[in-house]
């Protein structure tokens, strides 16, 4: 595990649920935010090539949250590796806060897209691998985060149904299953992605090996979904 060392405050996993605390008000979205907890952390310590200074990189990793309607998380581990400035997170949700109910990526530094709307962004996660294979760039991975409710979108079953036979081995998809999702899937979540020529792996969304071993795993010639369970929504 890294530390990361900002305006003199070494940062680890411990301290993120102290600093999601600062984050108040009363459009939390605790739930949402909190099933993402462990994903962002090992996704941000340990898998993403992504810093502070290589956010204009070309060749860095992208990672879309598409899940943006419960950012605390999110901001939290940004915080933890120098992106978010601590100070900015007592203010989360104010009117003049870069840190909104929603995240901004004019305004959240590290934030590839804004988002929280339901469904948006698999599909901006494809389009973003299909414009790096057209600029010839073979090292930049692109990740995306989405709940298991955002799968009741149709965008999303097009974007899987067109990245498996395109063949988009850079894309990655996080799907955080907290059992919100209205409609249920023959097989689970994986065996729709598997069904559509994609890699899929099942894992504990609480296990930081097992989320690490799914997140490398190889899968040659094929997009790859790893699906996080964690707690459900309502418990």
């Amino acid at each position: 595990m890294t530390t990361t060392t900002e305006h003199s405050r070494t940062y680890t996993y411990g301290d993120l649920p102290r600093l999601m605390g600062l984050m108040t008000g009363d459009e939390k979205h605790g739930p949402a935010a909190t099933s993402t907890l462990d994903v962002l952390w090992v996704l941000y310590d340990r898998v993403l090539r992504v810093a502070p200074e290589l956010m204009d990189d070309p060749e860095r990793d992208r990672f879309l949250l598409s899940k943006g309607h419960g950012p605390m998380a999110y901001y939290a581990v940004l915080t933890t590796k120098g992106f978010v400035p601590a100070e900015w997170l007592p203010d989360f949700g104010s009117y003049d806060s870069p840190l909104g109910h929603h995240p901004d990526r004019v305004l959240v530094p590290g934030a590839e897209i804004g988002s929280g709307s339901l469904g948006h962004g698999l599909p901006i996660a494809v389009g973003t691998a299909l414009g790096l294979r057209a600029q010839g760039r073979t090292e930049p991975r692109v990740w995306v985060l989405v709940g298991d409710a955002e799968l009741d979108e149709g965008s999303n079953h097009e974007a899987i149904a067109f990245a498996g036979p395109a063949g988009l081995d850079r894309l990655h998809t996080v799907v955080v299953d907290n059992s919100s999702a209205s409609h249920a899937r023959p097989g689970g979540i994986a065996a729709r992605f598997e069904a559509a020529g994609w890699s899929a792996v099942t894992v504990d969304g609480r296990d930081h090996e097992a989320l690490y071993a799914a997140f490398t795993a190889p899968h040659p010639g094929r997009p790859h979904v790893v699906v996080a369970r964690v707690e459900p929504k309502s418990a």
